[in-house]
């Protein structure tokens, strides 16, 4: 997808640049898949109830095929759309039976293309099949950490995990995190790599673009009050002064994640070494 740059006839518009939308077909989704998204943020008797969250545009939820439990059924790329709710393109789908489907869009997935979900299936961007039948360097997303479960990782814009290796039930994937973890190997995954690479290079260009999509400012804990943050405080500007902290006091930085977690033995090469 290409980068759209725009004019600077105003401050906000002088560095803001945007998606081409070239990949999209269609700018109404199917009112079928969709239902009302009711906002969880803003205030309850004068209270914040989230921090940081606000306002925004509203937004309709897609329901996403994750699970990819249509096996074994040929469906047909209908059109390739945007969604407000996550970073990556969707695409639908119309299968033989004649339900329609959402499914997050690959590279290069483009109108009328076959895709399926089986045990077996052709190596192509699109078809979903688990990761013991998907040969060695396989670019994956939609990943599922247990099977039948749906996929949990790999979902955002731009993102593939490569299947590195495989031992007994288990397959190695290294995903884009640099982190090399063993899954399963009958859980399911999609091949190809997420579509829509280009949405980390855009430039919101001034901050109530940010506020349309629900993202309000967010202060600094050294710029508050003792009584608001532990930060907080000080003559001037002043540095934190201690391990830092959460706003509740809780450690923020270094190692947080717990290694009791069961998690944890699956990961074998983590992220940040």
């Amino acid at each position: 997808m290409s980068l759209r740059v725009y004019k600077g006839t105003s401050p906000g518009q002088r560095f803001k640049t945007g998606l081409g939308f070239t990949e999209i077909t269609k700018t109404k989704p199917e009112r079928t898949l969709i239902s009302s998204l009711n906002k969880t943020a803003g205030r309850s008797n004068g209270t914040i109830t989230v921090r940081g969250k606000g306002g925004g545009h509203k937004r309709n939820f897609r329901e996403i095929d994750f699970k990819r439990n249509k096996r074994e059924i040929e469906g047909t790329v209908a059109s390739v759309e945007y969604d407000p709710n996550r970073t990556a393109n969707i695409a639908l789908i119309h299968y033989k039976d004649g339900e329609k489907r959402y499914i997050l869009a690959p590279l290069d997935l483009k109108i009328g293309d076959k895709i399926s979900a089986a045990a077996k299936t052709p190596i192509k961007a699109g078809n979903a099949m688990p990761l013991i039948n998907m040969p060695i360097g396989t670019f994956v997303h939609n990943i599922e950490l247990m099977p039948g479960c749906g996929g949990q990782i790999v979902r955002s814009a731009g993102a593939a995990a490569i299947v590195a290796a495989k031992e007994g039930k288990y397959v190695h994937l290294k995903l884009p995190s640099k982190e090399v973890r063993k899954v399963n190997a009958s859980c399911f995954a999609t091949i190809g790599q997420i579509g829509n690479i280009d949405w980390k290079n855009t430039s919101l260009g001034k901050a109530g673009k940010s506020r349309h999509m629900g993202r309000r400012p967010k202060v600094r804990g050294v710029a508050m009050d003792p009584n608001s943050h532990p930060h907080g405080g000080g003559e001037g500007k002043s540095g934190v002064g201690m391990h830092p902290k959460t706003r509740q006091g809780k450690p923020a930085a270094g190692k947080t994640r717990s290694k009791k977690k069961p998690s944890g033995k699956f990961i074998l090469s983590r992220r940040n070494k």
